[in-house]
């Protein structure tokens, strides 16, 4: 358990202060009551000494070594020089303080310090000449019995409020694990629950959109002869259109996370932003060249929205830890597939991922999001993903997506078209 000091508070400190001069006040007043023979000669320095232990309890939880020093060294003058009293009950107030408050072994050694010095300084030849001048004669035996209990009640008394503590301590962390372990399985279950669902809705959309695909494809080679028919299948695929599009919203609402921010209204980057990404890197002082061989043609919209995504990690990536260099982004379209390059001449890869390394798996900690989500787009439409060092310094990213359709129509076309 942490202890008491610097981070105690305004109003800790003012109670110990109050708590010190309401104790010292009625000290003296038990004093002043008391038969006036028992007056030391020299009342105000003996009002002086007894002061040193209240200033003592005052600081017991700002300063515990000092006030434990504090209160040793005026528990142990008064065995030796008459006149002089010592502050009991600051003594046990202090002796509490650093019971309940410090670990057991910090405890223990401050008591000792605190009791055992007054013990052994009146067992000896100089204290006991000193309590033989005391009016009233006390047994040694007696004080030392007596001083022992006192010392034990207030030490016990404030390890119970040390292990009170931290077994409360333990029960709020224990509730607070427990409710977070609540609530991560509240949110496992929502999010496999909101998995499957979206694999059903998957499917809805794959059949209502394969549906419409196969009318569309009827329709055009009926139109010529049967406008009627075809007129009826276009009403068809439009209405087909319309639940496919209703059951997408729904299959997005499903995916989307409650810490998602909301989606932006302006239309989403794609080849032809290009363009204006570079001229920003540009800008930023990173010389780059853009080089695309083939014609692109009629790129899907996510294909291309991928190519803008991965071009922007990679030259950003570039700009941050290639330091002063140059970049190239390379951009090759064929008839099959897509080829993005993204090349640097700068330091160098991060530690952690090798010359041309694929990243199909899991990815090393060092490497961070930026790959991840590249590899999460690559891998969203059938491409391989590789990045590290190029062979002449630098690093490079490459990736590859095929443009070939991977799902094929269903069997039931010929069927529909008969």
């Amino acid at each position: 358990m942490a202890g008491v000091g610097g981070g105690l508070s305004r109003r800790a400190q003012l109670f110990d202060v109050a708590l010190a001069l309401t104790l010292f006040a009625a000290d003296l007043l038990l004093w002043l009551l008391g038969p006036r023979d028992m007056w030391p000669p020299s009342w105000p320095v003996a009002i002086a000494w007894l002061s040193l232990a209240y200033l003592a309890l005052a600081l017991r939880r700002r300063a515990v070594p000092l006030a434990v020093g504090i209160m040793a060294v005026q528990a142990t003058v008064p065995q030796l020089v008459p006149g002089l009293g010592i502050g009991a009950a600051a003594l046990l107030v202090v002796t509490y303080t650093v019971a309940a408050h410090r670990s057991l072994r910090y405890a223990a050694v401050a008591t000792l310090t605190m009791w055992l010095p007054p013990v052994a300084a009146a067992l000896s030849p100089l204290g006991q000449q000193t309590a033989a001048q005391l009016p009233i004669e006390v047994p040694t035996a007696y004080l030392l019995v007596w001083n022992a209990m006192l010392m034990l009640v207030a030490f016990f008394l404030g390890r119970a409020v040390y292990n009170r503590r931290a077994y409360v301590s333990a029960l709020e962390d224990r509730a607070a694990n427990a409710e977070l372990d609540r609530q991560t399985i509240v949110e496992r279950a929502v999010a496999d629950e909101r998995r499957r669902i979206a694999r059903e809705l998957h499917d809805v959309v794959a059949h209502h959109v394969s549906v419409m695909g196969v009318l569309a494809t009827g329709t055009r080679r009926a139109l010529p002869r049967d406008p009627r028919a075809a007129d009826e299948a276009l009403a068809t695929i439009e209405e087909t259109g319309r639940v496919a599009l209703r059951e997408m919203r729904r299959l997005l609402f499903v995916l989307r996370s409650d810490a998602e921010p909301a989606g932006e209204l302006e239309p989403q980057p794609g080849l032809p932003g290009i363009d204006g990404l570079l001229e920003q890197i540009r800008d930023a002082g990173l010389p780059v060249e853009l080089i695309v061989t083939g014609d692109p043609g009629r790129l899907d919209p996510g294909i291309a929205l991928a190519v803008y995504r991965i071009t922007q990690e990679a030259l950003t990536n570039a700009l941050k830890h290639a330091g002063p260099a140059s970049a190239e982004v390379r951009l090759t379209f064929t008839p099959k597939e897509l080829t993005i390059e993204i090349s640097d001449t700068g330091r160098g890869p991060r530690p952690g991922l090798a010359a041309g390394e694929a990243v199909p798996g899991p990815l090393p900690v060092s490497l961070g999001h930026g790959l991840l989500g590249m590899r999460e787009r690559i891998n969203l439409y059938g491409g391989t993903l590789r990045a590290g060092a190029r062979s002449g310094g630098g690093f490079r990213v490459a990736a590859r997506i095929p443009l070939e359709p991977e799902f094929t129509a269903y069997s039931v076309e010929k069927d529909l078209l008969a």
